[in-house]
């Protein structure tokens, strides 16, 4: 059964989200079902964009192509547009079943009346033509058409013309949207609701995708010189005084403009620098939808003219024969020029879109994608996080356009959408209230979109949850109390948590418009000089205390916050923990100087001394157990007498480093002189003598029994040694075939230690497990 549900995905396994299994499940019980004219009953099947639609898809063909109760089922896969058609196909090829894409009518017909189990891709307007060719009819109920993005084609005639052809089949219509009141009334030609349907709302909740957030912005400054300066000192404040002269030059570049390419030049310089302050450098990327071709060249013109960020169109072919954009009756003589190069560049415009898209995926450029109509559906880039709205989209447009960014990647915790077209104004109220969503039921909208501000409201609190965990410090000023402070690891993880929960809200709060203009200077530097004082406190903590580097630290959207709104002269980078076999850099925490060229307590440099210590006994305990066991003890035991206020910080300090320089020096007290010089054997006599302290022997003939039984144990290992003996269980059945019989022969026999099988098997596991410890590090 479990089969049924799992596909290789180019390589990956991937299986049934829960409410994939569970819709496809119900799909296959309703579809054994027929209606009064002898029609398998179908259905709407409506799961949100990236959801995994395309695998819902390909499960239920699968399902439907191994039912034992379906003799010979054909599937055809519908779909409105070319390059769906194609990512359709491209998905089954993927997950390794075999779907057949029809090039033409007459082909659509040769591959439907084979009637031969198989799946069929192909385009909605092929059945018209199909039809024209030949009043084809095939009345068999084991037909099954899957249509995706199913309530843009499924009323119009060449739906009808699909019904026409196979007046029996079963209709099963996807969709990644919510469905319009007026399509959810006509339900009846293709069925019912397919349950579980999967809102967007479940998907969030789920992670399944990332949640929306979405700020309408406003560009007309050119009147307003006031206004002008003030945007410049906040968005330019991490340039140079050269870098914002450049700027203001390119911006009133602006002045020289008619109104129609002003408003587009200053959208650019907006993006330009919107993008550059808060997303540059992090590895996500961006679309910018544009209102027609010519405008969508202008964009990327003057993006380039700025030359901040780095851009791309892609665009479908103009209408070569008129000369016209179709949309608004403009000359195209530029499109027209843009296309003649794109197509000299890349020889077809497969290719050209092809390169182009798989550049935004993969390469560092360009940051920004320009498009007018192509890529707002069934195109998935993760790195895609910002949606630039330069256009009025409207219902399930809008809804597709807006599912560009809301696909998961590591580090992205939001998509975010700008709106320079004021398609939803503020988003303040209900989304129906707009006319771009007054179709639809409200309550299928529910968290398609949050607004910015939403989010931004959240900062206070963070705020004052970050500072409520250093109540009890007096002085706020006193360095060392938060430090102390932050020892205990419970409350050093939710510092953390805080402190990262702060920095990125802050991120999205200084990424808007809004935010900028309505918060007082005061409360500005104060947010963005805690964070700083905050970030500083933590990589003091994180070396004090030998804390892993947690990778998370370098979330690209944090970093890029402190880069931008924080001068690099007052942010302190993360350093590696102090290297404790690093004589240079050991020596400074111990002398006056600090890490960060800081003067640092005796406290605080015994801590660090002591915890960059125990971080190493602790990653080096399996090599020699014995050894740094007993180390681990001593330097617990230090650290808890400081604690406890039993020990100054002078000795403190001074015990410490004694015991990192007998852990580094690996200074053992109580070894043998004959396994003097040979580590290895002086870790397996460590393993060997709690064994032996159970039985009745003198000091003198215990060391001796071990020590010996240690350098034999490492002879016989030295003996068998070979490359990826680690990988090769005969070799070491064969070591510890000779090691069972020196113990049972020498200790056993010879020495009279009673050693039982077991004792003698648990020897060798802890002996062996010491032995690959040491060879892989």
């Amino acid at each position: 059964m479990a089969w049924k549900f799992t596909v290789f995905d180019g390589g990956l396994k991937k299986i049934a989200r829960y409410q994939q299994y569970f819709v496809i499940k119900s799909t296959m019980k309703r579809n054994k079902g027929f209606t009064q004219n002898g029609s398998r009953k179908g259905g709407v099947i409506w799961h949100t964009q990236g959801s995994g639609k395309s695998l819902t898809m390909v499960m239920l063909a699968r399902n439907l192509a191994l039912d034992p109760e379906l003799s010979n089922p054909r599937i055809v896969l519908v779909t409105d547009r070319d390059d769906l058609d194609r990512q359709l196909g491209n998905t089954f090829a993927a997950c390794g079943l075999e779907a057949n894409r029809a090039t033409s009518g007459r082909n659509l017909l040769e591959l439907v009346a084979e009637k031969k189990s198989g799946i069929i891709t192909t385009l909605i307007h092929k059945f018209d033509k199909a039809y024209a060719v030949k009043k084809y009819q095939d009345a068999s109920p084991d037909i099954f058409i899957l249509v995706d993005e199913s309530h843009r084609t499924q009323f119009g005639s060449f739906s009808a013309r699909m019904r026409q052809m196979f007046p029996h089949a079963c209709y099963l219509g996807f969709t990644g949207t919510p469905l319009l009141k007026k399509e959810k009334n006509n339900f009846t030609k293709f069925g019912e609701l397919m349950e579980p349907h999967y809102s967007i709302t479940q998907a969030v909740e789920d992670g399944a995708v990332v949640p929306l957030l979405y700020e309408g912005r406003h560009v007309e400054m050119t009147q307003n010189q006031t206004a002008v300066d003030l945007w410049f000192e906040r968005h330019t404040q991490g340039l140079t005084k050269e870098q914002q002269a450049d700027l203001k030059r390119k911006y009133a570049r602006a002045e020289m403009l008619n109104k129609a390419d002003q408003v587009i030049y200053m959208r650019a310089f907006d993006i330009s620098e919107h993008f550059r302050s808060n997303w540059q450098g992090t590895g996500f990327k961006a679309q910018l939808v544009a209102p027609n071709k010519a405008s969508a060249l202008k964009y990327n013109a003057y993006l380039n003219e700025i030359s901040i960020v780095s851009s791309e169109v892609v665009i479908s072919p103009p209408d070569m024969r008129e000369g016209y954009e179709e949309t608004d009756d403009e000359t195209t003589d530029e499109v027209v020029k843009f296309w003649q190069k794109m197509m000299k560049r890349y020889g077809s415009e497969d290719e050209y879109t092809k390169q182009l898209i798989n550049q935004f995926k993969h390469g560092s450029v360009p940051e920004i994608l320009i498009v007018v109509d192509k890529l707002l559906t069934g195109f998935d880039a993760p790195r895609n996080a910002v949606l630039y709205l330069c256009r009025v989209l409207r219902e399930h447009t809008l809804l597709q356009a807006i599912a560009r960014v809301n696909r998961l990647h590591e580090g992205k915790e939001f998509g975010f959408i700008v709106d320079y077209a004021s398609v939803l104004g503020e988003l303040d109220k209900a989304l129906t209230m707009y006319s771009a969503f007054e179709g639809f039921d409200e309550s299928d909208l529910v968290g398609t979109l949050t607004s910015i501000n939403s989010e931004i409201e959240k900062l206070p609190t963070r705020y004052s949850d970050l500072w409520g965990l250093f109540k009890t410090v007096k002085h706020s000023y006193d360095e060392e109390a938060y430090e102390v402070l932050l020892a205990d690891e419970e409350l050093w993880e939710e510092f953390y948590s805080r402190l990262s929960e702060f920095g990125k809200t802050l991120a999205i709060a200084l990424s808007s418009e809004k935010f900028l203009t309505e918060t007082d200077e005061k409360t500005l530097i104060r947010y963005k000089a805690d964070l700083r004082k905050f970030q500083s406190l933590k990589a003091s903590v994180k070396l004090r205390y030998a804390e892993a580097i947690d990778y998370r630290d370098y979330e690209p959207k944090i970093k890029k916050l402190l880069d931008t709104h924080i001068q690099a002269n007052e942010v302190v980078q993360l350093n590696e923990p102090v290297n404790i076999f690093d004589d240079k850099m050991f020596n400074q925490v111990k002398e006056e100087q600090g890490v960060y060229q800081t003067k640092k307590t005796t406290a605080s440099k015994a801590d660090t001394i002591a915890h960059a210590t125990k971080k190493v006994i602790t990653e080096k305990m399996d090599e020699d157990p014995a050894f740094y066991e007993k180390f681990s003890k001593l330097i617990q035991q230090a650290i808890e007498d400081f604690r406890a206020k039993r020990i100054s910080d002078l000795d403190y300090l001074n015990n410490v480093v004694d015991i990192r320089n007998k852990v580094v020096g690996k200074v053992h007290d109580d070894i043998p002189d004959k396994l003097s010089g040979n580590e290895d054997a002086m870790a397996y006599f460590g393993v060997l003598k709690p064994f032996l302290e159970k039985y009745e022997l003198g000091e003198e003939d215990l060391e001796s029994a071990a020590a010996d039984t240690a350098i034999a144990i490492h002879g016989i290992l030295e003996k068998h040694k070979k490359v990826h003996f680690w990988d090769d269980e005969d070799a070491q059945k064969q070591a510890v075939n000779e090691i069972d019989d020196y113990l049972y022969d020498e200790l056993k026999t010879e020495r009279g230690i009673e050693l039982s099988l077991d004792q003698m098997d648990d020897i060798i596991e802890k002996v062996l497990q010491v032995a690959k410890h040491r060879s892989y590090n």
